[in-house]
């Protein structure tokens, strides 16, 4: 008997899910998106944040390859022009302790490139080893069906609204997703949603390379979360193209400008100016983009007293994150990893297929949304949360171990596990990490950024400033 299923959604999501379906032996996989989509890597509507830095943490990175090994994505984006970075060594940073030291060790690394350019790889990879997906354009709104089950999508069309019929739908539509008002159509009210907003206003500009400098680390100044002001942020990474990724975030009362004089001003007034310095002088290909759609919602559709078979709900439509923490990405290949071990271990149709999916999902973005609203509730005007005795304790524990991560191999390792999300965050709290913890840093902290003498000498070649 021939299955169907639809997708919400031709975002990373999306495209994984559909790999996962027809991968599982679905005969036909329909993917839903409004957006037509680009023959290339090239910016689409329905990505808000699409212009701004994404990184793919290793842990992502490692279920991308898990979930479509054949298609070698890893492979692909690099010879696409990505670039792949280690934490340990490849990347200058400058925490609210301080700048953290680089290490000849190896460490966990991370993919950079345009979110354009990964969409792409993955959707034509997809596309290519996935003979029964096809995209369409259409707009969903609403789902076929009842309380009990879900029995297809309903669609928006010249000719008036038609229902596409399907033996599973997987939701991946994003953060713009109306899902809690579908499933309230079909009887199921009182999904419990919450959003923290630290009002984080990001800006996005594209360079051109300068000449020489194509070897300069990834460079961020981090926001403070703890100093009681606004957080401001600054960042240069390495894209395709030989072109730098250059963007600013600043929270509520902090928000960076969108002229370009502007844009370069805040960049200087940052704690170290050193952003700013490095792309003074560097060409600008493109203007300055903004974007505020960057709170957390968490949509805890994985706690309802009932769910309807033949629906799951994965990605950003279930938790979006503040965008600054490079965690959706990851996420999202963790939701359709999440569906494609339960597909392995049942049909498509058997019962509680979908829960046993949302419910996996969900484990990847409470993590996510816990990290991320565990820094954001203690920024000024924050809107949905204040920092309550658990996260004044957890953000002392945080701070302590930043702080002997500028100095320490052993805090640092632990660090990155957390962030490139390889480990849950209870690495944090192993015997071993605790002990470099209450350890601290073996060394001074470091009053500069950790520069090679050529990297001192390329960027005050590179600094217009004067500084």
């Amino acid at each position: 008997m021939s299955r169907r299923a639809v997708v919400i959604g031709a975002g990373l999501a999306g495209m994984l899910a559909a790999a996962v379906l027809s991968g599982a032996g679905v005969d036909e996989v329909i993917v839903l998106d409004r957006d037509e989509l680009p023959d290339g890597p090239e910016h689409r509507r329905g990505l808000p944040q699409g212009r701004h830095a994404h990184l793919l943490m290793a842990g992502g990175a490692n279920a991308l390859e898990e979930l479509m090994p054949a298609a070698h994505l890893r492979k692909r984006l690099l010879a696409a022009g990505a670039h792949e970075i280690s934490l340990a060594h490849g990347m200058l940073a400058l925490t609210s302790e301080g700048w953290l030291r680089r290490w000849r060790l190896e460490g966990p690394s991370m993919i950079t490139c345009s979110r354009a350019l990964l969409d792409w790889v993955v959707r034509s990879a997809v596309l290519d080893q996935a003979p029964g997906v096809r995209i369409r354009k259409a707009a969903v709104i609403g789902l076929t069906g009842s309380l009990d089950r879900v029995t297809g999508v309903r669609l928006a069309t010249p000719g008036g609204d038609t229902d596409l019929p399907a033996d599973f739908v997987v939701d991946a539509g994003g953060r713009g997703t109306r899902v809690v008002g579908w499933l309230d159509a079909l009887g199921l009210s009182g999904v419990r949603e919450r959003t923290v907003d630290a009002g984080l206003v990001n800006a996005t500009r594209i360079y051109r390379v300068p000449e020489g400098a194509g070897r300069f680390p990834l460079t961020v100044v981090q926001p403070n979360p703890y100093a009681s002001r606004p957080g401001r942020s600054a960042m240069v990474m390495p894209i395709e193209g030989d072109r730098w990724l250059v963007s600013c975030g600043g929270t509520r009362g902090g928000e960076p400008p969108a002229d370009p004089d502007g844009f370069l001003r805040y960049m200087l007034a940052l704690p170290d100016p050193i952003v700013g310095r490095l792309v003074s002088g560097a060409e600008p290909l493109t203007d300055v983009h903004l974007s505020r759609s960057t709170s957390n919602v968490r949509r805890y559709l994985e706690k309802a007293p009932h769910w309807p078979e033949g629906l799951t709900v994965i990605g950003d439509a279930l938790g979006t994150f503040n965008p600054a923490y490079g965690q959706g990405m990851s996420v999202a290949a963790f939701g359709a990893r999440a569906l494609a071990r339960e597909l392995g271990r049942a049909e498509l149709t058997a019962p509680g297929l979908g829960r046993r999916v949302l419910r996996g999902a969900a484990r990847a973005v409470h993590a996510a949304w816990s990290s991320a609203i565990s820094q954001d509730v203690h920024y000024p005007g924050v809107r949905g949360g204040r920092p309550g005795t658990a996260d004044r304790v957890v953000g002392a524990y945080a701070r302590r171990m930043m702080r002997a991560a500028t100095g320490s191999y052993p805090a640092a390792r632990a660090v990155w596990d957390v962030t490139s999300m390889r480990t849950p965050a209870v690495r944090m709290f192993r015997p071993d990490t605790v002990l470099a913890v209450l350890a601290g840093s073996p060394l001074p902290p470091s009053t500069e950024p950790p520069l090679t003498r050529s990297e001192r000498e390329l960027l005050r070649r590179l600094d217009r400033t004067g500084r």
